[in-house]
């Protein structure tokens, strides 16, 4: 299977934040903590590379913590400043302000010794459909500015916002780039939910999670479905999902696509566990 997504919208979104960038102080990256680099546009890098940068590392309350750890070693060694976020619950958003100003400070520095009095630090949100960069800017906000869907493509448009006296956010559309060179980041980006579901294969991409999952999280799968052992065979694992969730249809056979459909739920519902589906150097 082959899960392509570039709606002519973020082609158009992909001019403006060109357009716009000689505007910005400082680029705030959100990215989900689950797939930190498969949810990160390789084009951001490429467009913003002269800028100060913030990674917001969202969804960390779904993510593996231990995991979640390495990943803000990883990306300060690239010199970014990082924080570990859950904007749906708040938790981490009060220190947003504070490392866009630290990620602003020799700008700062050079109004202050030229005796200007600084203007509201302007930053730019960058992050790929349904990452939650509208939940982030409504905390930060402090109040409801822009919509929130758990759909990818919801935000259409560019939009200022105030956030206080000292910075000014602009928002943008979650962008996709045009083509995913690796196919497992493509599975990974359906699974976390930045693809719209009517474009993908169920069924595969559940195929792919499943593997991961019996490797990395055998625990959890067994825990979930009330499985004694795993075998190698996901076709295998399948049947057992489906005849401990009773998902059989007449002659006793069993009905993939809802067994792929309930994984899938309780993957994006967090009841599966605290899971992270790629980390760093691996």
């Amino acid at each position: 299977m082959t899960i392509q997504w570039y709606p002519g919208h973020m082609a158009k979104a992909r001019r403006q934040v060109v357009e716009k960038l000689k505007l910005i102080d400082v680029v705030i990256e959100i990215v989900d903590a689950r797939i930190p680099v498969s949810s990160r546009n390789p084009m951001v890098d490429e467009l913003t590379s002269h800028k100060p940068r913030l990674v917001l590392l969202n969804k960390a309350d779904l993510a593996d913590p231990s995991i979640t750890k390495e990943w803000v070693a990883y990306f300060e060694k690239e010199n970014w400043a990082t924080l570990i976020i859950d904007a749906q619950r708040g938790k981490g958003i009060k220190d947003v302000p504070l490392k866009v100003m630290e990620q602003a400070k020799p700008l700062l520095d050079k109004f202050r010794s030229k005796g200007i009095n600084p203007r509201a630090i302007r930053a730019m949100i960058l992050g790929i459909p349904n990452v939650g960069k509208s939940t982030v800017i409504n905390r930060l906000a402090n109040k409801r500015i822009t919509n929130i869907g758990d759909k990818p493509g919801v935000t259409k448009r560019q939009q200022w916002i105030k956030v206080g006296k000292e910075m000014e956010l602009l928002d943008t559309p979650g962008i996709l780039w045009p083509k995913f060179e690796d196919q497992d980041v493509g599975f990974r980006l359906a699974i976390t939910g930045a693809i719209k579901e009517e474009i993908f294969d169920f069924q595969e991409t559940m195929v792919f999670l499943l593997s991961y999952l019996k490797d990395e999280y055998p625990n959890l799968l067994k825990e979930r479905y009330d499985l004694t052992e795993l075998t190698e065979d996901v076709v295998d694992l399948f049947d057992a999902i489906g005849k401990r969730r009773g998902c059989l249809v007449p002659g006793g056979h069993v009905d993939y696509d809802r067994v792929a459909e309930i994984v899938f739920r309780d993957f994006r519902q967090g009841k599966l566990g605290n899971i992270s589906l790629e980390r760093p150097n691996k």
